[in-house]
């Protein structure tokens, strides 16, 4: 299985998660230059932008160790122009999941919300 399958597949996991948790899937796959956002989903506070990390199980670094600071830097400039081009009264929440996938079955979905926000950033959301 390629690697862009696998991601697909941890995609829909967490779109299924948030769905079961209330949420409505906004977006998949928003891209700007220089950015992607794998998810925007949003509840009746929320709009919740989400990075999405899957991993085989066992392996030496966590998805969370992958969503480094620079990466988040993206994140929030990706999220910046989503919200210039879709005006919302929602708080905007930059959120990661985590999904451990073994020959090609999702193991587990762990879900972090809150996992970083746009302090000293050049952005106000």
């Amino acid at each position: 299985m390629k690697t862009t399958e696998i991601g697909r597949r941890g995609e829909s996991a967490v779109c299924d998660w948030l769905c079961t948790h209330g949420y409505t899937i906004v977006c998949r796959n928003f891209c700007v230059r220089g950015g992607e956002i794998d998810i925007i989903a949003e509840n009746a506070e929320y709009l919740a932008f989400v990075e999405v990390k899957t991993r085989k199980p066992g392996g030496l670094a966590t998805g969370y160790d992958a969503v480094t600071k620079s990466k988040q830097a993206r994140l929030i400039q990706t999220a910046a122009a989503w919200c210039a081009q879709h005006p919302t009264l929602l708080q905007p929440r930059f959120d990661i999941a985590c999904v451990l996938m073994k020959n090609g079955v999702v193991l587990s979905v762990d879900y972090l919300e809150n996992a970083f926000d746009a302090t000293g950033s050049q952005f106000i959301f």
